[in-house]
């Protein structure tokens, strides 16, 4: 980072991402104001708004991607896309890519658990989200929305899937009561619509 800048906004590099908006908006008011003035004072005032535009571009510019180098090299929103799509290993790569782990990544671990069929490992992400921000209403949402399919489940005979193997999701859905296992499919369909259009809001 070029410290220069930060001089320029006469803040430290320590500083807050607000104190550094603040320092900017004050001193480009300041500038604003004397470049009317006559000779080299205004002249230099009109030079310094250059600098300062400059320097905070360049500096939130630099601060957006070390955010993002430290939390992981993709974001959120491209987890999202992921799923939306229904590329399950490219959501779950992406995730895995992440450093730190923040509720948010939780909850899209959760659907993508979710989206395999692994219920149990679903509602363990979902509670450490919620743990970690017990004040998302979209997380706890979502929890109440798992538990009321397996409680369904539960009611209707069935079971959730917690084998880690894809192929075993596949032969849930095979054999047994035809009835029960298509009126269970329809209700998994409505759900997963549900959790999922909460997972594409999420920004």
């Amino acid at each position: 980072m070029n410290q220069e800048n930060y001089k320029i906004l006469e803040v430290s590099e320590f500083a807050t991402d607000e104190e550094i908006r603040a320092n900017y908006e004050r001193l480009k008011a300041k500038y604003n104001e004397e470049k009317w003035q006559d000779g080299e004072a205004g002249n230099n005032a009109a030079r310094m708004l250059g600098k300062l535009d400059a320097a905070y571009a360049e500096i939130m510019e630099a601060r957006k991607e070390s955010a993002k180098n430290t939390s992981g090299t993709s974001s959120f929103e491209d987890v999202s896309a992921a799923i939306k799509s229904g590329d399950l290993a490219r959501a779950q790569q992406l995730l895995d890519d992440f450093n730190e782990r923040s509720a948010e990544w939780h909850y899209l671990q959760s659907i993508v658990f979710y989206k395999k069929n692994w219920m149990n490992e679903s509602k363990k992400q979902l509670e450490i989200a919620m743990q970690m921000d017990g004040a998302n209403p979209k997380y706890r949402e979502s929890y109440e929305k798992l538990r009321s399919r397996a409680e369904y489940r539960q009611q209707t005979g069935g079971a959730p899937n917690t084998n880690p193997d894809p192929r075993m999701a596949q032969d849930e859905q095979m054999g047994g009561n035809w009835c029960a296992n298509c009126a269970s499919m329809c209700y998994t369909f409505l759900c997963v619509n549900c959790l999922f259009n909460l997972c594409c809001n999420c920004h």
